[in-house]
């Protein structure tokens, strides 16, 4: 009789130790620790060291952008004389707000600037309330709406009225609605005449002004600053502290961040920036955003899945540009429902990017095929109802291919970001704009601020990827520097 024969490892039907196999992605094929590899080289290469002259090129851009806005202020005294800005790190075109804008120019990082910010300027303030803000919402969809200046004063008013639509009721009574396309016409028309002043008596070390475009109702400003070019999307907006009432539900709900920042945190304000539903009226809507909310938010988020996210935003931004239906807002409010739907010890795993970035892509072609997600604030609103069939397939169908085979499709991000990076590189070697002045040369000007600023930026921007930056400023006042980076003053 035969002896019985061995099973070996890795065999089928045996009890032999089988060999350790790698883990792979069940649709593509794609070996999981290759895919980390690949998200882990695209965040190397997205996210830019600073050195102490980037750092202090950074702060010289902001500075003439707030010092602008001052001169602006008080061409015809219409915006806050203390007015508080939030500086987002990321351009509109990167989705920071929710404003989906079918007028933005198409710029990119590399060819057309270095770095991006978004700066939400309130037009008008609202701060006094502390019961829940009730707006005007009867003419408009959900997340939208109209806003009439009957809620401030007289001044207000008067100061104003250039800027809104005039609808005379039955009775003889005028109501006056703040116009988000005037407002923007206003200051865009502002921001020129202060350019072209400023232009007039060019300092030693100003900024060169490469461009200023009008884009739908924001305006996009390119500034050469000696190496850098820097991309700053300002938007006119109506700030209130509290939270709108539309959005009291919400907060009866559970959420991930419970119990890692306070409520007051969440729901410290929110804005009207100036975009209107599709088949809204452009003169009078404007939409609802918790970007002041979404910035605290961000700090309860895992550092695996946010690489998830800006990788798998990289992928999307493009390949679903046209026609027009997703924006990168969409993915972050996926995103959001993600991190409420998910035990946050999962989430929090460091090598689980991969499978983030593959839920992603699974969840957006899951909202894309049944035309449904919901804005995480507002629930009630849909986001994607007004597309057409045609299109969400078509969508649907580009996002199967990157799930086909997602390892292809970030090493082309990854040579986008790389390409982007080269570009600017060679700019700079180049000497495409000239060096500013080093504060310690000769040169006798005071205004110049020290190296020891530029220090600080960079140990700020080192410190804080990727985080939003909340900044202070009295128009009166441009001359000390006011950061707040999530909750810490500097």
């Amino acid at each position: 009789m035969a002896a019985p024969s061995v099973c070996k490892a890795g065999g089928s039907g045996g009890t032999g130790t089988r060999a350790a196999f790698p883990e792979l992605d069940f649709r593509s094929g794609a070996r999981i620790e290759e895919l980390n590899r690949l998200i882990q080289d695209y965040a190397k290469h997205d996210q830019r060291e600073y050195d102490d002259q980037r750092a202090l090129e950074i702060h010289t851009a902001k500075d003439f952008i707030f010092s602008m806005l001052g001169m602006v202020q008080k061409l015809d005294l219409k915006l806050p004389v203390a007015n508080e800005y939030l500086l987002l790190s990321g351009g509109v075109r990167e989705g920071v707000v929710d404003l989906d804008l079918d007028e933005l120019s198409v710029y990119a990082r590399g060819t057309d600037y270095d770095m991006d910010f978004t700066l939400l300027v309130p037009a008008l303030k609202l701060h006094d309330r502390n019961q829940p803000v009730t707006l005007d919402m009867r003419h408009s969809a959900l997340c939208h709406s109209w806003l009439s200046l009957r809620l401030f004063d007289e001044g207000t008013i008067s100061k104003w009225k250039d800027c809104c639509t005039i609808v005379d009721h039955i009775n003889g009574a005028t109501n006056y609605f703040f116009s988000p396309t005037k407002v923007a016409d206003w200051f865009h028309d502002s921001i020129s005449v202060v350019l072209s002043e400023i232009q007039k008596k060019p300092q030693r070390g100003m900024p060169k002004v490469e461009k200023v475009e009008k884009n739908g109702t924001i305006i996009s400003i390119i500034l050469g600053v000696g190496s850098s070019r820097m991309l700053y999307d300002i938007v006119p907006v109506v700030s209130f502290k509290g939270w709108p009432a539309v959005a009291q539900s919400w907060l009866m709900e559970n959420h991930f961040w419970d119990g890692k920042i306070t409520e007051e945190e969440v729901i410290s304000g929110f804005y009207l920036v100036p975009a209107c539903f599709h088949k809204g009226k452009k003169e009078n809507e404007w939409r609802l955003s918790f970007a002041r909310s979404e910035v605290q938010l961000k700090k309860c988020i895992s550092g695996s899945l946010m690489q998830a996210y800006q990788a798998c935003k990289a992928i999307i931004i493009k390949l679903l540009s046209r026609p027009k239906a997703i924006s990168p807002y969409h993915l972050r409010s996926m995103m959001l429902w993600a991190c409420d739907r998910l035990p946050a010890n999962y989430l929090a795993q460091e090598d689980s990017a991969a499978h983030f970035l593959l839920g992603l892509i699974d969840d957006l072609q899951h909202c894309l095929v049944n035309k449904m997600c919901p804005n995480y604030f507002i629930p009630q609103c849909n986001m994607l109802e007004h597309l057409s069939e045609e299109t969400v397939m078509l969508h649907a169908r580009k996002l199967s291919s990157v799930r086909s085979d997602p390892a292809e499709h970030l090493r082309t991000a990854i040579e986008h970001v790389k390409a982007a990076n080269h570009l600017t590189i060679e700019l700079q070697r180049r000497g495409s704009t000239p060096s500013i002045p080093s504060p310690q040369s000769d040169g006798g000007d005071n205004n110049q601020p020290d190296d020891r600023l530029a220090k600080k930026l960079q140990q700020l921007v080192t410190e804080n990827p990727g985080k939003s930056i909340s900044v202070f400023i009295n128009p009166d006042d441009v001359t000390r520097p006011h950061f707040r980076i999530d909750d810490k003053f500097f």
